[in-house]
C-alpha cells in the first residue's frame, strides 16, 4: 500500500511540474508551439470517422458507461460490492480533481489560435488523457483483482491501457484538440489518481479478500 502511495505522490509531483511549466510559460510550452506548428495529415470520410471513434476511447460518456456496466457485472458475479465502489470512487476523484484544475487554469485550446491561461478555457489538463488512463486502468485492475484472471491476462490488460492512452494522446494531437502539455499533464494526473485508488483498495480489504 505504501509503495503505491509513493508512486501516486511521484506521479502527482510530475503533474505539478508540468503545471508549473504551463503557468510560467516554460520550455515545455515552447515545445507545445513547435508541435502545434507541425503539419498534420487531414483525415476525411471513413478515416476521419475512425479517428473520432479512437478519440472517443478517452471520452467521459463512453468510458463511464463501460466502467459502470463492467464493474456492476463483476460485483454481481463475484458477490462483492468492491468493484462498483472502486469505479465510483475513481470517477468522482477524476471529475473533481481534473475539473478543479481546468477551471483554475482556464487554458485555451490550440484550435483557438492562441495559448492563454485564466481565459475561461478548459484545455489543461486533458480530460481525454486522464480519463483514458484512470478509467481503463481501474477497469483492468478490477478485472485482475476481482474477476480472478491470471497474471498473464492481467499484463495484457495493462498493455491495453497503455495502448489506449497513447492512442488517445496521438489522436488529440492530430485533431488539434489539445496542447502536448495538456496531454502530458492528463497522463500524470490520471496515473496518480489510478495508483491512489489502488492504494485505497489495498489498505481497506473487502470481505471477499478477507475470506
Amino acid at each position: 500500500m505504501f509503495r503505491a502511495l509513493r508512486w501516486s505522490a511521484l506521479l502527482f509531483v510530475g503533474f505539478l511540474a508540468v503545471t508549473q511549466q504551463v503557468l510560467s510559460n516554460g520550455p515545455l510550452v515552447n515545445f507545445d508551439r513547435d508541435v502545434n506548428r507541425t503539419h498534420r495529415p487531414q483525415f476525411e470520410g471513413f478515416a476521419g470517422f475512425l479517428l473520432r471513434r479512437l478519440d472517443d476511447l478517452g471520452a467521459r460518456w463512453l468510458t463511464t458507461v463501460i466502467l459502470i456496466i463492467a464493474a456492476s457485472y463483476i460485483a454481481y458475479k463475484f458477490k462483492t460490492w468492491r468493484p462498483l465502489n472502486l469505479a465510483v470512487l475513481s470517477l468522482l476523484a477524476l471529475n473533481f480533481v481534473v475539473g478543479v484544475f481546468k477551471i483554475f487554469l482556464g487554458r485555451t485550446k490550440p484550435r483557438d489560435g492562441i495559448d492563454l491561461i485564466h481565459a475561461g478555457g478548459m484545455s489543461y489538463p486533458s480530460g481525454h488523457a486522464s480519463n483514458a488512463v484512470l478509467t481503463w486502468g481501474i477497469l483492468a485492475y478490477i478485472i485482475y483483482r476481482y474477476a480472478r484472471v491470471d497474471r498473464y491476462q492481467g499484463r495484457l490488460a495493462s498493455a491495453g491501457v497503455v495502448a489506449i492512452s497513447l492512442t488517445v494522446c496521438v489522436v488529440s494531437l492530430i485533431r488539434h484538440t489539445h496542447w502536448f502539455t495538456d496531454l502530458l499533464g492528463g497522463l500524470f494526473i490520471g496515473s496518480a489518481l489510478l495508483v491512489a485508488v489502488i492504494a485505497v483498495d489495498r489498505y481497506v480489504p473487502s470481505k471477499s479478500q478477507l475470506h
